[in-house]
């Protein structure tokens, strides 16, 4: 199974789950909002937070531009909404800084080349292809042609689409995230069973899980099933207004993923059975063992 290091992290089998708090756009737009998430990402244990980068003149349909939107600013249409909460390259620095004083990786989903060439005089670990791109070969080859380890999310997509995106980009560098774009997701739906089918493709590639369910139990399952990355959308509270909070978790959800699947981490062991030492009293006791035979004298 092949590695890839994003970062200062290794990621891959055998190494500790890489976790990744998906802000997004769920900062509305406030880059207070964002310092208060990355905060709270790292009172959490996550390893990195991931946001989204979109030139809205590329990425808005243009029969969707010029609807208008209820919004927190009132009334927009669809196009002024998307730029409205939109971060440039003056916010981007704002949160380069404030995640390197914090001590967190941060990278981005990017929509479009453009966002991708802004992005990169970031110099970020790594870069993300949302669902939404998995077919956007041009988009794809961009991003992977600045070096850095791509991964791409394989939502809405059939495994031939997977497959004619991996063999644009080889295999090298990349990982590949399972994942359901439905938000939020009902659990019949996860087929968290795909990230073994995922391994059997591509054993040499580090598989995740991109995950929009409500709840921590399935993304947790996730791992036991080999998954070697995490991503969950991450929001202060869901009730804000925005399309993506719903399906997002709060702080204190998202401190309980970390520790559970750190627990499971632990939990699963190397598979070879011993008997270890907080068993041998029992052991004595219950099969009357002597404890010279049992220490082996």
């Amino acid at each position: 199974m092949g590695k890839v290091k994003i970062g200062n992290k290794w990621v891959g089998k055998g190494c500790p789950t890489f976790i990744i708090a998906e802000i997004g756009i769920n900062h509305n737009g406030s880059l207070d909002i964002t310092k208060k998430l990355i905060d709270e990402a790292v009172n959490a244990g996550c390893d990195a937070v991931k946001f989204q980068k979109r030139t809205p003149e590329l990425c808005v349909p243009e029969d969707q531009k010029y609807k208008l939107r209820e919004t927190p600013w009132g009334t927009l249409t669809y196009i002024d909404y998307k730029k409205k909460i939109e971060f440039e390259e003056a916010e981007f620095n704002v949160i380069n800084d404030y995640c390197r004083e914090k001590d967190i990786l941060w990278f981005a989903s990017c929509w479009d080349i453009p966002s991708v060439d802004m992005i990169e005089q970031f110099n970020p670990p790594a870069y993300k292809a949302a669902s939404a791109s998995l077919t956007d070969i041009d988009l794809l080859k961009k991003m992977k042609s600045t070096g850095k380890p791509l991964i791409i999310s394989t939502g809405m997509s059939t495994l031939e689409e997977i497959e004619m995106a991996v063999n644009a980009l080889g295999k090298d560098n990349l990982l590949i995230a399972h994942s359901t774009s439905a938000y939020p997701c009902p659990v019949n739906e996860l087929n968290l069973r795909m990230i073994n089918t995922l391994e059997q493709m591509y054993p040499k590639v580090p598989i995740g899980y991109s995950g929009h369910e409500t709840g921590l139990t399935t993304t947790v399952a996730a791992t036991t099933l080999g998954a070697t990355f995490v991503e969950r959308h991450f929001t202060l509270d869901r009730a804000m207004w925005g399309t993506d909070h719903p399906a997002s978790m709060e702080p204190v959800g998202m401190q309980r993923l970390v520790r559970d699947i750190r627990d499971v981490e632990v939990a699963l062991g190397d598979g070879i059975k011993k008997v270890y030492d907080s068993e041998k009293g029992a052991l004595a006791k219950l099969r009357n063992i002597t404890q010279e035979v049992l220490l082996g004298k």
